[in-house]
């Protein structure tokens, strides 16, 4: 699965559409009433939620709105914008419901898990690069948010910035990880169980326990705990409790730094 990429060639042009009013988007000679910038970024999205990027195509939106795939140039200058356009209309519609009553580290948690669902629910947003992120309210809200979810930990604004960037990076490496198992057991037509059933007695006759113990010991009991190979709920919430614990750490160690000075 090829990465995809946001960012613009033509920034101030992508930044007027992002920071559009709600409801605009309407050329001003637009060739077809009730045809938008939101119409346009909506079929995008269903269609990449459904078939994947790799599918998607400003013919296939143009096919499925009813119109030539020129006209859709009057709205989105192309492909790049608009995936700038798709991903931060998908943060924007994130679920940020108040958490008056949550310590930071279930707030924490709390954004991990959205994040996760947001994967879950978007495959595609997982290939995208987002390197250079679009600049757009759906960003920001998104950024805005999570941020608050540190309120408490005891972390510096430098070290909530990083701890919020280690957090995001591991639930995409997970929702990799999940990605790309779901893509190997639908190709393979072979679930983890059947594929090891299948592969465990050639590996029987060429693997030599005595040569690498510790793969021999600790897989094998990774193996059995997990019944397969790799287990993506066990990975996420093994990973997602050591980064809290970290976090913890980090915030008693600066407090503990405050209280000496």
């Amino acid at each position: 699965m090829g990465k995809e990429h946001g960012g613009t060639s033509d920034p101030a042009r992508i930044l007027e559409l992002l920071w559009r009013e709600p409801g605009a988007g309407q050329p001003r000679r637009g060739p077809r009433q009730g045809l938008s910038v939101d119409a346009v970024v909506q079929v995008a999205v269903e269609l990449a939620d459904s078939d994947g990027l790799e599918a998607l195509t400003m013919r296939g939106i143009a096919r499925q709105l009813g119109v030539t795939p020129m006209t859709l140039y009057t709205y989105v200058p192309g492909k790049v914008e608009l995936l700038d356009l798709m991903l931060d209309a998908v943060y924007l519609r994130m679920p940020r419901g108040d958490r008056p009553a949550a310590s930071w580290r279930g707030a924490v948690e709390a954004v991990a898990r959205e994040n996760r669902d947001l994967y879950r629910s978007h495959p595609w947003v997982v290939t995208m690069s987002t390197a250079r992120p679009p600049l757009g309210p759906g960003l920001m809200a998104k950024y805005e948010h999570e941020l608050a979810a540190f309120e408490g930990s005891g972390l510096g604004d430098v070290e909530t910035d990083e701890a919020l960037t280690l957090l995001l990076g591991f639930v995409h490496s997970t929702a990799r990880a999940a990605l790309d198992a779901k893509a190997a057991a639908r190709d393979s037509v072979m679930s983890d169980q059947q594929w090891w059933a299948a592969n465990e007695p050639l590996l029987a006759k060429v693997f030599d326990p005595a040569r690498f113990p510790l793969a021999a010991r600790i897989g094998s009991a990774a193996g059995e705990r997990h019944q397969g190979m790799y287990d993506p709920d066990h990975a996420f919430d093994f990973g997602l409790e050591r980064i809290l614990d970290g976090i913890a750490r980090l915030g008693d160690d600066r407090d503990a730094r405050s209280s000496g000075e």
